[in-house]
């Protein structure tokens, strides 16, 4: 497995532990990296990176996400999914160098191992739906 896909499942794990609403986004942190001790440095990094935006920008990301769900209700939605979307948005944001494609094909293959087949098809029509918005916004931005 890859640097990158490895810091998309622990940032996936940190914000389905903080969905659940035992610990705030501070204490996840604290109590998450304290049980995984052979993580590597870039792995971590990457997602803590992933796991701060889509914390930080919650509120974005959510409003996002339901403008492109507008038949399923965000809590409704299982929570794995709901967060495998969270997280694939941070990534939009955070780093809109990397293809959009790229980003969407993880989300797939972290849906695949952690979710169920239907739920891959769900994920993968929610991101390219938010994909294309996001390319729209950049592509009527440029001067």
């Amino acid at each position: 497995m890859g640097t990158r896909r490895k810091s998309r499942e622990l940032a996936l794990q940190m914000l389905f532990q903080a969905d659940m609403g035992r610990q705030d986004a501070a204490d996840v942190r604290r109590t998450f990296w304290a049980e995984r001790n052979g993580v590597t440095a870039d792995v971590r990094g990457f997602a803590e990176d992933l796991f701060r935006v889509a914390t930080d920008r919650a509120e974005e990301i959510d409003k996002l996400i339901a403008r492109h769900t507008e038949h399923w209700r965000m809590e409704r939605m299982a929570a794995v999914d709901r967060n495998i979307i969270r997280g694939s948005v941070a990534e939009f944001l955070a780093y809109p160098s990397t293809p959009k494609a790229v980003i969407i094909n993880e989300a797939l293959e972290i849906a695949r191992k952690f979710s169920s087949p239907e739920s891959v098809q769900f994920i993968n029509g929610v991101l390219d739906s938010i994909a294309k918005e996001l390319e729209k916004q950049a592509s009527g931005s440029r001067p």
